[in-house]
């Protein structure tokens, strides 16, 4: 028993120095996004773990600046795509053009070949685009014509999209869904920090310079140094009691569940969960994960990922509604 405590003691000091970063990122950001300190984290939650991140919101919420002010302080490659109902899936991945001198096709790369992808509107966009992404998320890797290339490293994509409500959108399916994640709803600044955002973008001067802070070697380095931190086997439990109950609802006693929910949270869940845990840990300069990490990102992981009755829809029950429930219903260690 001793042993371990000095081993965690010794993680303890090493994630401490492996993720003095995080700090830095976080104040370098805050220079011109204001507030929003919850999708900051997700985001660098999402980059430490190697997992997408699909982000919902109303525009207007400084989504598209805090993706492309994360991708300036990491120093990598960056690239924004703007969805539209007439993108073709080739626009995204790239095509074969036809060289009359040579009699011979050449490949030329679309903008998906960079580290973070902005998916920008990715719900205006018809289905076999969207798939067309989905499928280079899921396989890190694209084919044009008859040649397979394989994608940068890391390869992050970072979708937004407006709650499906508004006109001329195609919303993702459900199965497609299920690569990102965490899905974040994006919640309107509050009134200290619209003040500051007003002040800021009306000002007169300069706009302030973001500078690198860390390079794409420090990234995929940290994303293994995450992976160690250690899980106590009560907590491995209680993430898959938190599962299980999306799917057996009368078992874990949450029986009120049981007529809500169509399907249960998929085996992506646990993995993304146990993961997300430990790079929010990871983010408190911790070398062990508490319950605590478990519950705060929770949400974020399987909001997506339960697809509710046609009963819950008619009594106007949200996920996070049963997400809700299910956390105060289900024991923690």
């Amino acid at each position: 028993m001793s042993e371990q405590h000095v081993d965690i003691r010794e993680l303890n000091e090493r994630i401490a120095e492996s993720s003095a970063f995080v700090d830095e990122i976080r104040s370098e950001v805050s220079k011109v996004v204001v507030g929003q300190q919850y999708m900051i984290d997700r985001l660098l939650i999402g980059l430490l773990t190697d997992g997408h991140v699909l982000l919902e919101g109303v525009p207007g919420l400084a989504k598209t600046l805090t993706v492309s002010s994360l991708a300036k302080v990491i120093n990598t490659g960056f690239q924004r795509i703007q969805f539209t109902p007439d993108l073709l899936p080739a626009d995204l991945i790239g095509t074969l053009i036809y060289n009359q001198k040579l009699s011979d096709f050449t490949v030329k790369k679309g903008p998906v070949f960079s580290n973070i992808i902005l998916a920008d509107e990715i719900n205006r966009s018809p289905a076999k685009v969207q798939s067309a992404l989905l499928e280079s998320m899921q396989e890190r890797q694209v084919t044009i014509g008859e040649q397979t290339f394989p994608l940068d490293d890391p390869f992050l994509v970072l979708a937004t999209q407006n709650p499906v409500e508004q006109e001329g959108t195609y919303p993702l399916p459900e199965a497609q869904v299920d690569r990102f994640m965490m899905k974040l709803h994006i919640g309107y600044p509050s009134e200290k920090e619209e003040l500051e955002i007003m002040r800021r973008m009306t000002a007169s001067g300069p706009k302030a310079e973001l500078k690198p802070i860390i390079t794409t070697d420090k990234i995929i380095t940290a994303r293994s140094v995450v992976r160690e931190i250690y899980m106590d086997e009560k907590v491995e439990q209680y993430i898959i009691d938190l599962i299980f109950a999306t799917r057996k609802p009368v078992k874990y006693n949450v029986s009120s569940l049981e007529p809500l929910i169509n399907f249960g949270a998929s085996p992506r869940a646990s993995i993304n969960l146990n993961l997300a845990a430990k790079a929010h840990a990871y983010m408190q300069h911790r070398g062990y994960v508490t319950p605590e990490d478990v519950r705060s990102v929770a949400m974020d992981v399987l909001r997506h990922r339960i697809i509710l009755s046609y009963e819950a829809e008619a009594e106007d029950i949200t996920t996070d509604k049963v997400i809700t429930k299910l956390l105060e219903s289900i024991h923690v260690p």
